[in-house]
């Protein structure tokens, strides 16, 4: 199949492809690693959120990587286009294939590095052997699914001329979509548009794919270069939600996606990702990741929509498009700030998920999601909607935990030397209970869980922010564990800050007992 890069796969010039690779750049964050369960939500809420392509992981790194691949490829509707990524080998190139295959919709997304930094040290091959390679990779990985997308590694950096000599290779193999990414976010947005547009106008057999971009953060500028790519030529951009990615994370899909809805008049361009749901998915993953959003990013911060100035506030109050330059409801915020109360029934309670965009939950969720919202009701004067997404989403990554609270008392203070507490735990449904003293209240908790559930991991984080204002507002603990060289966070919530601690470290300590092995042998950066 050859596509005209003036039209793209969805026949639209205009529009703008939306590849998302949470599940596989995003995971490969330090601690952002995601089980089975997890990743099948979340490849769920993208689809339905109408990501165009999911790239849903890299199926040689592992055998837990591969079944999730294959999994979420058993699981698509059709809706979105299923993704797996692979070096230029013919092994990883058979086991992404074997991968993405139950997919309706399948992609293999196969790449080398170009620059002469990593021809030389990482790949250690010379750049004629690196361009016979890109030819055949992609040839063999055409024979065995239709669409294929090849990607140049560090594509930013690499010397013009070779580049053009592999996209056409590329092409001229099959890939009907060639991604020019900016792997160390290295590029600004003037030299990297104009590499996009040289390469499309050098290259003759440029016509017959769509170009991608894949920018990551290292300087702030990925939603910059990418944009400037789109209006250079470029009609596939490779995202994250929340921007997350390695290192300084990619170039965040709300702030792309907003951008181009808001900004028409600059970007005239269009996606077909539904905003309404940017909200649910960006809380979604930071659930699931434990990596908090900070109150001033851009879109779906907590400070987004907020404004304190008293000049802002009055020209707010006589318009809001004095200071709002996109509506909360465009991107799935309700204009309420109160939501319920200990005195709301269960369909009232059914009601507000639904405007928060939780309306498909099934009734055993729903009702484990309503206990818990009582119970918070009676410890709360005011619940907000953040509650409730933070129930929501806690309910939704306990549901298979092997280790759950079952009870904590803890006496600390002036009086009680050393902090003590009193944890009883069910592991694999058997009840057990100890006595720990540590430092402070928090040390006695994890020490007490130490004990329940051996084990030798190094704490690397502890962080602790309200989910809400006010005193009584729900604390929401990250915690990151690593252990032999793996990382995972936990999070929990709840408005006694050590009973969310608690949660918290279990919470990671569960991930830490299904996580695969994840280490991918030379690396990868695409």
């Amino acid at each position: 199949m050859t596509v005209s890069a003036n039209v793209t796969a969805f026949g639209d010039a205009d529009r703008v492809i939306i590849f998302d690779t949470t599940l596989r750049d995003g995971e490969q964050s330090p601690g952002a690693s995601m089980n089975l369960e997890e990743k099948l939500r979340v490849a769920e809420a993208l689809e339905a959120m109408g990501v165009d392509v999911i790239e849903a992981g890299f199926p040689v790194a592992s055998t837990g990587d591969f079944e999730a691949v294959k999994a979420i490829a058993e699981r698509s509707s059709g809706a979105s286009v299923i993704c797996g990524l692979s070096r230029a080998t013919k092994g990883d190139i058979a086991r992404c294939a074997e991968a993405v295959k139950p997919a309706q919709r399948q992609r293999i997304h196969t790449f080398i590095s170009t620059s002469p930094l990593h021809m030389q040290y990482k790949l250690q091959l010379p750049p004629e052997e690196v361009l016979k390679r890109v030819g055949e990779s992609v040839a063999y990985a055409r024979s065995l699914v239709e669409d294929v997308e090849w990607s140049a590694e560090d594509g930013s950096r690499t010397e013009f001329d070779f580049l053009c000599r592999c996209v056409e290779a590329a092409i001229a193999a099959g890939a009907s979509t060639i991604n020019i990414p900016d792997t160390v976010g290295y590029a600004v947005p003037e030299e990297y548009a104009a590499m996009i547009k040289g390469v499309m106008e050098t290259v003759p057999n440029a016509d017959k794919a769509i170009f991608s971009v894949h920018c990551h953060n290292d300087l702030g500028l990925a939603t910059a270069n990418s944009l400037a790519a789109v209006k250079a030529g470029a009609r596939q951009v490779e995202c994250t939600i929340n921007g997350l990615g390695e290192r300084a994370g990619n170039a965040a899909m709300e702030e792309i996606v907003m951008a181009i809805r808001t900004r028409h008049d600059s970007v005239p361009f269009v996606t077909g990702i539904k905003t309404e749901h940017i909200t649910k998915v960006s809380r979604m993953i930071s659930a699931i990741t434990g990596f908090p959003i900070q109150p001033n990013k851009a879109v779906v911060g907590a400070n987004a929509f907020a404004h304190e100035s008293g000049i802002h506030q009055d020209g707010m109050l006589k318009h809001a498009g004095t200071y709002e330059i996109m509506t909360p409801e465009s991107v799935g915020l309700t204009k309420s700030t109160l939501v319920l109360g200990k005195h709301s029934g269960r369909a009232a309670f059914r009601q507000k998920l639904a405007e928060l965009g939780y309306g498909d939950l099934g009734d055993n969720a729903v009702n484990d999601a309503f206990t818990r919202f009582k119970d918070l009701a009676d410890m709360k004067k005011e619940v907000f909607d953040e509650d409730i997404s933070a129930i929501i989403d806690e309910t939704a990554m306990r549901g298979h935990d092997r280790i759950k609270l079952v009870s904590l008392e803890v006496k600390c203070g002036t009086v009680f030397r050393p902090p003590h507490a009193v944890m009883e735990l069910e592991i694999d449904g058997q009840t057990a209970s100890k006595d720990a003293t540590g430092d402070g209240p928090v040390d006695a908790i994890f020490k007490a869980v130490r004990a329940l559930v051996p084990h030798e991991t190094v704490l690397e984080l502890y962080q602790v922010h309200a989910v809400t204002k006010g005193t009584d507002a729900q604390a929401e603990v990250t915690v990151r564990l690593r252990e032999a060289g793996k990382s995972v966070n936990g999070q929990g919530s709840d408005t006694d800050t050590m009973v969310a601690s608690a949660k918290a470290y279990i919470h990671a300590l569960n991930k830490l007992l299904v996580k695969r092995e994840r280490q991918i042998p030379g690396g990868i950066a695409v």
